[in-house]
Order: structure tokens, then sequence, then C-alpha cells
């Protein structure tokens, strides 16, 4: 995965095969112990870490409490594990500048008459 893009089930501590019982469970345990009335008293940069520990807990759990787009992410990381292909198409060879080869002559598809405003 990118660095711009953190996994979603390691920020809730569970693995991809978990039940959504247990994306409830934790999600509910991560509210809990990063909520700003239950944390309790701290220092602003603990308390600044755990309110970005909670925005990351809240949008995981909005992509993965939803089945319809834990499915659609879970479709992203497998792409984005699978190595791109790139298919080059094969391009006519041109003739070396100044031989007496011919070029080929321009070939054009099918062409499309519209009718015009009646």
């Amino acid at each position: 995965m990118s660095d711009e893009t953190p996994d979603l089930y390691a920020v809730l501590g569970i693995t991809a095969q978990a039940t959504p019982a247990e994306i409830s469970h934790a999600y509910r345990s991560l509210l809990r112990h990063h909520h700003p009335d239950t944390r309790g008293i701290g220092d602003q940069a603990h308390a600044t870490a755990s309110d970005n520990a909670l925005q990351q807990v809240l949008a995981a759990y909005s992509v993965l409490g939803d089945p319809v787009r834990r499915a659609a992410y879970d479709r992203g990381v497998a792409a984005r594990s699978q190595p791109v292909i790139v298919r080059r198409q094969p391009q006519h060879p041109r003739p070396p500048r100044g031989s007496s080869v011919p070029t080929p002559p321009i070939v054009a598809g099918p062409v499309r008459w519209h009718r015009g405003p009646l």
C-alpha cells in the first residue's frame, strides 16, 4: 500500500477476513479509547495524536462498516497489489529519412455520414 492511503484493516487492528461483528467490536473499542470524553486528561501532544487516530478510525469504519464500500475497497487493494502490465501497440516501421523506400499510403477507416438539419 502507498504512504498516503493507510490500510483500513490495520487502523482498526483486524484482519481482512474479519466478520462484520468483529469490525463493529474493534470500532467501538477504539472509539471508546480515543474519544475526547473518555480518554482522560493528558498533554496537548497526546490529545492531538488521539484526535488524529480517532479521525482514522472513523474513516476506516465508514468504509469497512458498509458491505458495498468494503467490497470496493478490497477490489482496489487487490488491484493495487497486482503488477501493472503495459502492452505497447506495434508501430509501423518507418523508413529512414532520405531512403528511396516509398511511404505507405494513408489509410482511413469507414466514414459515417451525418444528415444536416431538416
